[in-house]
C-alpha cells in the first residue's frame, strides 16, 4: 500500500469538502465517507477528523453547499423574468421561474439534490450560533416565501390564504422532481416531462390566485 502524499495546499477543510462534493455529485450522499474523502485529498483519515467531528459534520457542510447551488439557480431564473410587464404578471412568472429552477436543478444534479436534503441540524449545542451551512439550508424556503409575499403585496394571492402556501408550492415541485428522478415517471421523454412541468406550475399558479371559496372551506372543515 502506497503512503499518502502530505497535504501542502493550505486549506485542508475546503479540499475535503470539495472531494466530498465530487462524491456526492457522482453517487449521492451515501457515498460520502470521511476515509474516502481523505484518501482522495491525499491525507490520513485522522487529518480529516481534525476538521470534521464525524461524517454527519461533513455532510452538513456538503448539504449547505448543494443548497447554495440550488438557491443560486432559483435566484438566476427569477432574475431573468422581464421587468417590462405588470406587477402581478411579473410576480406570477417569478414564482414559476423559481419552481422550474428547483426541478431543473434536481434533474441535472440528482446527487447534489439528494445531498442538499441529507442533513438536518436538530437541536443546536448551547452557545453555538447558526453556521453558514445551516443558513444555506434555509435559503430556498426563504426565496419561496419572499415570492409568495410579493404576490400578496401585488394583490394576486389573498392574504387570508397566504399561510401554508410554501408547503403547497414546495410539495408540488419536490414531488414532481422525485417522480421523475426515482419514481414511475423517471423514464419519460424530456419534452413530455417539460410539458407536464409547465402544466403543474400553471395549476399551482391558478390555485394561488383563485378567489376564496367559502362553500369549499365549509366542506373541508366539516370532514
Amino acid at each position: 500500500m502506497s503512503r499518502l502524499t502530505p497535504y501542502h495546499h493550505g486549506n485542508l477543510r475546503a479540499a475535503l469538502v470539495d472531494a466530498g462534493m465530487d462524491l456526492a455529485r457522482a453517487e449521492g450522499p451515501q457515498s460520502v465517507v470521511l476515509r474516502e474523502v481523505a484518501r482522495r485529498v491525499g491525507v490520513s483519515h485522522n487529518a480529516a477528523y481534525r476538521h470534521f467531528a464525524d461524517r454527519d459534520d461533513l455532510l452538513l457542510e456538503i448539504a449547505g453547499r448543494a443548497m447554495a447551488l440550488l438557491s443560486a439557480a432559483m435566484r438566476s431564473h427569477s432574475a431573468a423574468v422581464p421587468e417590462d410587464v405588470d406587477a402581478i404578471t411579473r410576480g406570477r412568472w417569478r414564482l414559476q421561474a423559481i419552481g422550474r429552477a428547483y426541478v431543473e436543478f434536481a434533474l441535472a444534479e440528482p446527487g447534489l439534490f439528494a445531498s442538499a436534503f441529507s442533513s438536518f441540524t436538530g437541536s443546536r449545542p448551547p452557545g453555538r450560533g447558526v453556521t453558514p451551512a445551516e443558513q444555506e439550508l434555509a435559503a430556498p424556503f426563504e426565496l419561496l416565501s419572499s415570492a409568495l409575499d410579493d404576490l400578496v403585496t401585488v394583490g394576486y394571492l389573498d392574504a387570508d390564504r397566504r399561510q401554508g402556501a410554501e408547503v403547497t408550492c414546495w410539495a408540488a415541485v419536490h414531488g414532481f422532481a422525485m417522480l421523475h428522478l426515482e419514481g414511475p415517471l423517471r423514464g419519460i421523454e424530456p419534452d413530455v416531462r417539460d410539458d407536464a412541468l409547465a402544466t403543474m406550475l400553471d395549476t399551482v399558479d391558478c390555485g394561488l390566485g383563485a378567489p376564496p371559496d367559502a362553500t369549499l372551506d365549509r366542506l373541508v372543515n366539516d370532514l
